[in-house]
């Protein structure tokens, strides 16, 4: 008697499974991108706008609690825009040339980057609350809120995954993915990050009021401080996950249309 072939369901698990494992594998021996991930937006960011800008800025509470959801989603940024570039250099290094005569998935290749992307990204936004609260950050959010912002942020960090993952389909050179995953690292400076938006021109205003960070951030920086989340509390989990789903469908045909030619 001939063994039984897997079943097509079981060889994609297999395949997600093994992409998965190499990414976070060279997400452990890269470690200047995990530095760069959490050392840039926490030094570079947070600290200075704490301890440089944030005497003069005036929000209503203290200035470490106010910035502290901009830089969880500032960490995200930089993390999704490594996620490019490892996209980028596997579309353009032969790796995706050698996986076309197996039977593995878009998904399944796309999807170790943006597990690999979410765990850096869970690392990154450890070291900012734990950095937070030593220069500060006094939380008064509940278990569940915890877990509802945790979440939140999740949804977040998978949706620009997803995103860089397309873009990095798209780029011909790690160079050049750098560069397309720029506006993932400069929307939240034009939100509620930083400065609270009525603090700005009416342009840039209105920019900030519309755009998904805000939202996300107003959400999570209420389920922690407990201030009034208003609209935010179902907008940003709308716009989180109808990035989430936009971002997977285009990184997925962005995939195919790569590979399939």
């Amino acid at each position: 008697m001939t063994a039984a072939l897997p079943s097509p369901s079981a060889v994609s698990l297999s395949a997600t499974s093994t992409m998965i494992g190499r990414s976070i594998r060279l997400t452990r021996r890269n470690v200047d991108t995990m530095i760069m991930s959490v050392v840039l937006p926490l030094l570079m960011m947070m600290a200075m706008f704490v301890y440089v800008f944030g005497g003069a800025i005036h929000t209503g509470t203290a200035y470490v609690t106010y910035v502290v959801p901009g830089t969880i989603l500032l960490c995200a940024g930089y993390g999704a825009a490594s996620t490019a570039m490892a996209v980028a250099d596997d579309m353009n290094g032969g790796m995706i040339d050698r996986l076309r005569s197996m039977p593995v998935r878009a998904s399944a290749v796309l999807t170790g980057h943006v597990v690999a992307s979410t765990a850096r990204n869970a690392v990154a936004t450890t070291v900012v609350v734990l950095a937070a609260l030593a220069m500060g950050f006094r939380p008064s959010a509940s278990p569940v809120d915890w877990l509802l912002a945790a979440g939140l942020v999740l949804m977040y960090v998978l949706a620009l995954s997803w995103l860089a993952a397309g873009l990095g389909t798209l780029a011909r050179s790690v160079e050049s993915a750098s560069a397309l995953s720029f506006v993932m690292l400069f929307l939240p400076y034009l939100s509620s990050a930083f400065v609270p938006t009525e603090t700005m021109p009416a342009v840039l205003r209105t920019i900030g009021e519309h755009q998904p960070v805000t939202p996300v951030i107003e959400a999570v920086r209420g389920l922690l401080t407990g201030t009034p989340i208003g609209s935010a509390s179902w907008l940003g989990p709308l716009w989180a996950v109808g990035l989430l789903a936009v971002s997977f469908a285009f990184a997925t045909a962005c995939y195919r249309r790569r590979t399939s030619r």
